[in-house]
């Protein structure tokens, strides 16, 4: 995935290995982070039969032993340090608190090691830049774990969309919400909205101009556990994200309008997770007066697609392995990462302002050069 314009040239440029490997395996891969999602990228990697040797890293003893129960051929430790001075290790696997991405991925990067970092990709957009630069330099992978954009309900979304069936977008609406999980070291938008986030920019393939953020904070100061994302594009298009921790259901929905039908995707239905209508409102091109101005309203079939589900981790981790290889190009790569940062940090920007809305546009600085937020349309492989 790449930028039609928007970036300097140093960033631009797709990250990613430049050769390819004859083989169809990793030497060793390691899974930094043991806890919520780090022993689902374990089983993944371990099932797949597509790594030589899995190594598990964590501080927790607990943790370590529990996967070593699980997968007695998983080696593990507590070192990082050990970790990455292993010559075998060709990817590394990110997955501890979002406020330790950053320093783990920037090393990892730095040791020559193709890397994978769990959503977010960095806490801020700086951050994501110099990491993007960290893999150009070094001639490795970087990644960043985006795991609906590798689930078939959101890819059949994106295909209807690119086809022309819904017609001109007008508007999407995303609910993420259930009791918890409370995180103490970012709020619910860089917990949660990271998902809807990543989602919106793959199926509209371009930036939103402004973002704007309302939140509240009720058990932890400055710690908001619930928001609503406002992404205000160009051409009247408009995106809303709500997400929260406190909520006694939990809900993963998502309703796109069109001009032509409109769509729901219910990620928590067992089945039928995509409904298509054919509703619509159609607006009389000619009239004389203001009385004779009207709307009619149309009410068609509903068409459930048929969909070829696998588990989206599943996807990815096979993914990341062949991107490591060099037998494929990261779908959801560094920059992929960096524009879902840009808009979330836009958001919490625009929740300590009030909700004003902030321009997705800034500029800043890294290793001395200039660079422009990603504002430009995105041109998807």
């Amino acid at each position: 995935m790449t930028l039609e314009q928007g970036f300097s040239p140093n960033l631009s440029s797709n990250n990613g290995l430049t050769r390819q490997l004859k083989r169809d395996k990793l030497r060793a891969v390691a899974v930094i982070g043991l806890g919520y999602w780090g022993p689902n990228w374990v089983r993944n990697l371990y099932q797949g039969h597509r790594v030589e040797r899995l190594i598990c890293c964590d501080l927790d003893a607990n943790r370590r032993q529990h996967i070593e129960r699980q997968y007695p051929a998983v080696e593990t430790t507590d070192s990082l340090e050990k970790v990455l001075h292993d010559p075998e290790v060709e990817g590394v696997v990110v997955a501890t608190p979002v406020s330790t991405h950053y320093s783990i991925a920037r090393k990892a990067l730095e040791a020559g090691k193709s890397v994978l970092v769990e959503k977010p990709l960095a806490t801020s957009a700086r951050e994501a830049a110099h990491l993007v630069q960290l893999a150009r330099a070094n001639n490795v992978v970087l990644m960043v774990g985006h795991t609906f954009e590798y689930s078939a309900p959101v890819m059949k979304i994106k295909e209807l969309i690119s086809s022309g069936e819904l017609g001109e977008i007008f508007y999407i609406s995303s609910v993420r919400a259930n009791l918890g999980l409370f995180q103490r070291d970012v709020n619910v938008v860089w917990d949660l909205a990271t998902h809807d986030v990543s989602i919106i920019l793959m199926l509209l393939g371009q930036m939103p101009q402004a973002v704007g953020c309302h939140g509240q904070s009720h058990y932890a100061n400055s710690v908001e556990d619930v928001a609503l994302l406002a992404l205000h594009f160009p051409n009247k298009l408009i995106a809303f994200i709500h997400v929260s921790w406190l909520d006694p259901n939990k809900i993963r929905r998502t309703t796109i309008v069109g001009s032509r039908k409109m769509l729901v995707y219910d990620d928590t239905a067992i089945q039928e997770k995509i409904r298509v209508y054919d509703k619509g409102v159609n607006v009389h091109r000619y009239y004389d007066t203001f009385g004779e101005f009207q709307y009619s309203y149309r009410y068609g079939d509903i068409y459930i697609p048929r969909l070829e589900e696998t588990e989206p981790l599943k996807t990815e981790s096979e993914h990341f392995v062949d991107c490591v290889l060099g037998l494929d190009e990261p779908r959801t790569d560094g920059l992929n990462g960096l524009r879902v940062v840009t808009v979330l940090e836009a958001a919490n920007r625009s929740l300590r302002y009030g909700g004003k809305p902030v321009p997705v546009d800034d500029t800043y600085q890294v290793d001395g050069y200039e660079t422009h937020s990603p504002t430009q349309i995105l041109v998807y492989r």
